[in-house]
């Protein structure tokens, strides 16, 4: 078993896998790792639940088919997958069986389209909300883990931050969110392609961020038995972010209130990934270039244990990320 970071949701998983004992073996990476017949598959499965992950005023039913599909696709490119299959298993109040579940499975679809999966079938059942549980499965003949980071490694992020955890504190606090910030939360890409480069470019280890880079870079340190260094200053910071009203309203986010969502807000979908020392700028714009996404180096790994958060060489008050406890 590969070594989860804390938090109150992977304290009930080691709790689980403990009483399991024998029965439960290689858990603990974004997706399965097994070989069958001398392939090597990647399967994973995300569930998307109504007022946990979603609300239906928030969007339209093809988006939470999207988010709910490239949410578990982006498993498979925290280990450098080739998405193939998804199997979904949906769960619908009574009325909204016909053109509601046409459209979310439309949007299920169009997230596996978008990286060259299919939907190979699933399960429906009645339910007292909404629930999309998206099962995917992957070609992975080079996967990466979380468990190969090394002291010297450069940690990286993919894309910039922040917007999704804004979009949602827009919602609770009774407006729409600006273009930009819905977008990231209702539209999240999964990073096939970006995750293949960064393989063969040498990467250690990597994770999907959905819990957030503190979280997220917490289990990269559990895994790979290191400290992560995360240098806040660095932290790329989506634009949108600022500009939208928090507290007060029409009061603008200050700072360091846009880069403790950044740090903290989960479900953004980047790849956060630890490579050797020589991976530097040229090679970042070459990324850039190829994908039209940033990719920023926002600390580095450290021997020792656990994460640390600087800003400008000075420990920056800031803890966890996203729980779904």
């Amino acid at each position: 078993m590969t070594d989860l970071g804390p938090g109150g949701e992977f304290d009930r998983l080691r709790s689980v896998f403990s009483r399991l004992a024998f029965r439960v073996t290689g858990v603990g990476d974004d997706a399965a790792l097994v070989t069958v017949d001398d392939v090597g598959l990647a399967i994973s499965c995300d569930l998307a639940v109504e007022n946990q992950h979603f609300r239906l005023g928030w969007l339209m039913p093809r988006e939470i088919g999207w988010r709910a599909g490239a949410a578990a696709l982006s498993d498979l490119a925290a280990v450098a997958a080739e998405p193939l299959g998804i199997l979904t298993a949906v769960g619908v109040p009574e009325g909204r069986e016909g053109t509601f579940l046409e459209e979310l499975m439309e949007g299920v679809a169009d997230a596996g389209t978008s990286v060259g999966a299919v939907v190979w079938g699933g399960d429906l059942v009645r339910a007292a909300q909404v629930t999309v549980d998206v099962t995917v499965v992957g070609r992975a003949p080079r996967p990466v883990r979380r468990s190969g980071a090394q002291a010297g490694d450069g940690l990286w992020v993919t894309g910039r931050l922040g917007a999704p955890r804004a979009a949602v504190e827009a919602w609770e606090l009774g407006h729409a969110p600006s273009g930009g910030l819905r977008e990231r939360f209702a539209h999240p890409t999964p990073r096939v392609r970006e995750a293949a480069w960064l393989r063969d470019q040498g990467a250690t280890a990597m994770i999907d961020v959905s819990d957030g880079v503190i979280g997220d870079a917490g289990h990269v340190a559990a895994a790979s038995g290191v400290r992560v260094r995360i240098d806040a200053e660095h932290v790329p910071v989506h634009e949108a972010v600022g500009g939208e009203a928090s507290g007060e309203a029409g009061k603008a986010r200050s700072g360091d209130v846009s880069l403790l969502l950044a740090l903290g807000g989960g479900e953004e979908y980047e790849l956060l990934v630890t490579l050797p020392d020589g991976f530097g700028a040229a090679e970042a714009h070459m990324f850039a270039d190829q994908f039209g996404l940033p990719l920023t180096r926002i600390g580095e790994i450290e021997d020792g244990a656990g994460v640390t958060v600087m800003r400008n060489g000075s420990p920056f008050p800031v803890t966890g990320g996203y729980s779904h406890f």
